[in-house]
């Protein structure tokens, strides 16, 4: 088994882990775990060190996409380039270095960009989608849970989503900051199997190999300690936003919740193909906890707005085997929370036996009481799914 790969699926997860898959090149097994990947592209590896949008090199990536997605992997792509793409537009006019800038360039480019994404991928056969998305989507729980059911569906439906800060409106406040950090936050978000951030860089180095020349790439990190951050250094390029310091903070996010990443060099053919088959390129950090655990630390940590009585059946699924709640088994609702809110599961002694975040807000369950779930979409108007509570969502106590 590669070392990304998982060991063990969460409740309900198994639906989503495909079958083995060959590997075309570059593996030490000639079979290896379909994954779930989120490639990262930032502006250096997009434009191929010039200042605009390098079409071979897109070619070649979204090539790459498409030779990993015919192996059964499943990928989301998260890209910079839309200020670039719109000062390319523009014709290179001189730029101011501030937010107003950068968003109006991006709102010139975000439409060009997805185009060329979308005709390059129409090239391989494969279809995409648009996702813009700020801090609030990852931040607000009904948005983060919206934005989780778009990309589940894009990725069981065999649509590539293609994602990128939405920067014409965000504020400074609100802004993730860089696509390093969101595409830490989106490996988080889709349960991925590994985060590859592609970038100018080999990987991590011992030293800045630009002044130092017997510095040397550091082929695994198993944990983010003070040390390798002081290996971060500056912003690596001029256009980007980001250098060695975002990648590695993204690395700790995603690695905290049991993602692994590698950093590796976006110019070497077939990247993608080649570490996804398990070989080793640029510098890969270990994930330490599985994502199951870092769902339940998190679940548990969440302050409970409300709680679910249920009746002796419900109970017993979810109890004995940690099945998903479904209406007919609530008895009574206690609380006023929103959809996507932490509530208690309580047994008819009064126990608490398991915690999970709601699909639907305390008014929606109040009408939903012991109602078949084939009857959610008659009494509400609209459904987020037959389950009060899903089984990935539930930590049994």
């Amino acid at each position: 088994m590669l070392p990304w790969a998982r060991s063990a699926s969460p409740p309900g997860e198994s639906a989503r882990v495909l079958a083995p898959v060959k590997v075309v090149s570059g593996s030490h097994s000639d079979y290896t775990p379909a994954m779930r990947v989120v490639l990262k592209l930032g502006t250096s590896v997009l434009t191929a060190g010039t200042d605009r949008l390098h079409r071979p090199r897109l070619v070649d990536l979204m090539r790459a996409v498409a030779a990993v997605r015919a192996q059964g992997h499943e990928v989301a792509l998260v890209t910079s380039g839309a200020v670039t793409a719109g000062w390319e537009a523009l014709g290179f006019p001189p730029r101011e270095r501030t937010l107003a800038e950068k968003q109006f360039l991006s709102a010139v480019g975000q439409g060009r960009l997805m185009h060329i994404y979308e005709s390059l991928a129409e090239l391989y056969g494969l279809r995409t989608a648009q996702l813009l998305l700020t801090a609030d989507d990852f931040r607000e729980r009904t948005r983060y849970l919206n934005a989780r059911t778009t990309f589940e569906n894009c990725l069981r439906r065999g649509v590539l989503p293609i994602v990128n800060e939405n920067d014409t409106v965000a504020l400074e406040e609100v802004k993730v900051g860089d696509n390093d950090t969101l595409s830490a936050f989106v490996a988080n978000l889709v349960e991925a199997d590994l985060l590859l951030i592609l970038t100018d860089a080999p990987g991590l180095y011992t030293a800045d190999p630009r002044v130092e020349p017997g510095a040397t790439l550091i082929p695994e990190v198993a944990r983010v300690t003070p040390e390798i951050w002081a290996l971060a250094g500056g912003a690596g390029s001029a256009r980007g936003t980001g250098g060695m310091h975002t990648k590695i903070q993204a690395a700790e996010i995603a690695t905290r919740a049991g993602t692994p990443v590698v950093i590796a060099p976006g110019d070497v053919p077939d990247v993608l193909v080649r570490v996804v088959g398990g070989e080793q390129l640029g510098t890969r950090f270990l994930a330490h906890g599985s994502r199951l655990e870092a769902r339940k630390r998190w679940i548990l940590a969440e302050v409970a707005s409300g709680r679910l009585a249920l009746d002796e059946g419900a109970a017993r699924a979810v109890r004995e085997r940690g099945g998903s709640l479904l209406p007919a088994g609530i008895r009574q609702v206690e609380g006023n929370f929103a959809r996507g809110h932490t509530v208690r599961l309580i047994a008819p002694g009064g126990e608490e036996i398991a915690r999970g975040l709601s699909r639907y807000s305390a008014a929606d369950l109040r009408q939903l009481v012991g109602r078949h779930s084939r009857e959610i979409e008659g009494l509400l108007g609209y459904t987020y799914g037959p389950e009060a509570v899903h089984r990935d969502d539930l930590v049994r106590l």
